[in-house]
């Protein structure tokens, strides 16, 4: 019998503990042993919960307790996590975490501490929630060398924007949607400003490529600027706009990454990928393009693929498992702005000719008294910016500018 203390009781916790007593038979059956949860540590206590007797208020109980093998860290952020992660590795006790801001900060250091105890610390969850994603990057595309991937890593980013699509309702409006239907936090900073998504492209680029990449490193712009104009523009040109995440492995060596609104053409699969769904397309040198699509967040979905995490490290206990990346290259990452694209604008304050002395390839879209919109021949978006810069000493002040998706990238 493997025994299991949870940390934090909160929706995902919830869920972990109602999916190993749901299918406890069919777990044991893969497992090769019974699991059970021995305690769930919580600031509340939650007497109406079946699992009520289970609950405690002290960590060093689980932490003093040889019985317990496995803790599930459900608390999220890094002021808790963090130190009972660190207190639970070094007490020998494999750690499965859902908590992708640890992960993406401090990942390298977990994972090493991990090995050294002999346990592993596993995080299936922390990306895709209850899309299988790491587990197929580490094991079934490990004999490619990953070239791009591009995602939609937050549900909550694609909900508002598809409402804005479909229903034709502001961000604001579909911001408050979203957290009427619980897919946005009453602070819904983390998922608008691309925060959430960085880090989880940030997790996928270092597993892929083996070294650690600071979200604070990445270029993140999240959703808050996206305008009814720029998603009238998109509809009429055949396009979605999404919020991606994307690393690129560069000819150097090296790699591009970038959390960013796209326009993405309508027969692209990700452009398909609507609500509170995620979409990551995986491309490899052998296998071309490999897409994962399914319920990024929810209680039973994360949970799930916490607890898959668990009858791996309970089925393999005293075999390595865990993903390693080392923090040894602080110029892995390099600036987004060399990443070419086809870009859309919105200017105002200049004229036609203006735009087409600076981007003689420009395809203009449309000349009015109050904007001027074109797309751009493929170029890097450093050189982009330079050009706007030329015409904003001439007046011009720019509306949008948009990343377009090609079949080139």
């Amino acid at each position: 019998m493997v025994k299991v203390a949870i940390l934090g009781f909160g929706t995902v916790g919830q869920g972990v503990a109602e999916v190993l007593s749901m299918n406890a038979e069919g777990i044991a059956a893969r497992s090769g042993t019974e699991i059970t949860v021995k305690y769930i540590l919580d600031i509340r206590d939650f007497p109406e919960s079946p699992f009520a007797d289970r609950v405690i208020h002290d960590f060093d109980i689980i932490a003093n307790d040889p019985e317990v093998e496995i803790v599930v860290e459900t608390i999220g952020g890094q002021r808790f996590a963090y130190p009972y992660t660190v207190k639970a590795l070094s007490a020998g006790k494999s750690v499965i975490t859902s908590n992708k801001e640890l992960v993406a900060e401090r990942g390298e250091e977990l994972l090493a501490l991990a090995r050294a105890n002999g346990v592993n610390y596993l995080f299936e969850a922390a990306v895709g929630g209850g899309i299988p994603l790491i587990r197929p990057l580490m094991q079934c595309l490990s004999a490619n060398e990953v070239t791009d991937i591009t995602g939609i890593l937050n549900g909550t980013t694609n909900y508002i924007l598809t409402r804005m699509k479909t229903a034709g309702v502001s961000f604001a409006d579909a911001l408050k949607e979203a957290q009427a239907n619980g897919y946005a936090e009453a602070d819904p900073t983390a998922d608008i400003e691309g925060h959430d998504a960085c880090r989880k492209i940030c997790i996928l680029a270092d597993l892929s490529y083996g070294h650690k990449i600071s979200p604070a490193a990445v270029y993140t712009e999240g959703i808050t600027g996206l305008s009814a104009q720029d998603m009238h523009f998109a509809d009429q040109a055949g396009y979605a706009v999404k919020l991606l995440g994307r690393v690129q492995r560069r000819a150097d060596g090296r790699v591009n990454i970038l959390v960013a609104p796209h326009l993405v053409p309508g027969d692209r699969m990700i452009a398909n990928v609507n609500d509170v769904f995620n979409g990551i397309s995986v491309r490899g040198n052998a296998v071309d393009e490999v897409v994962f699509y399914g319920r990024g967040a929810g209680k039973l979905p994360t949970a799930s693929a916490v607890v898959a995490d668990v009858i791996d490290a309970a089925k393999n206990r005293g075999i390595d498992r865990s993903a390693r990346w080392v923090d040894d290259a602080p110029d892995f990452a390099n600036n987004a702005n060399d990443m070419i694209y086809r870009h859309y604008v919105r200017l105002s304050g200049c004229t036609a000719l203006q735009v087409t002395k600076q981007f003689p390839d420009a395809v203009l879209v449309s000349e009015s008294a109050q904007c001027v919109e074109f797309t751009t021949a493929p170029e890097k978006t450093g050189e982009v910016l330079a050009k706007l810069d030329m015409l904003s000493a001439e007046g011009a002040h720019r509306q949008s500018l948009l990343r377009i998706l090609d079949e080139m990238n």
